[in-house]
């Protein structure tokens, strides 16, 4: 039986610290765990990258450096958008 693994990306418009942000979402497929990158651009045009997995239920930041808090308190935003674009995909 052959398992296959869609490619699943999007992007979306989140509103963080008075500000709308284009967010990338991209899945990445193969790994045991389930695992999302996710790059924004900050003020000054350069890109933070970050990646969420999921925790139970709900989908996390993994923190592997600094955040900037405006990233951080939307990661309840986040969730739900991966959570409705999986409903979808």
């Amino acid at each position: 039986m052959l398992i296959q693994n869609r490619n699943i990306q999007f992007s979306k418009l989140v509103k963080t610290d008075n500000r709308l942000r284009e967010f990338n979402f991209r899945k990445i497929n193969g790994l045991h765990e389930e695992l999302f990158t996710v790059d924004v651009s900050d003020d000054r045009g350069n890109r933070i990258m970050f990646k969420m997995h999921k925790e139970g239920n709900d989908w996390t930041i993994l923190t592997e450096q600094p955040l900037p808090d405006w990233v951080k308190n939307s990661s309840f935003k986040f969730n739900d958008l991966i959570v409705e674009e999986l409903k979808v995909s």
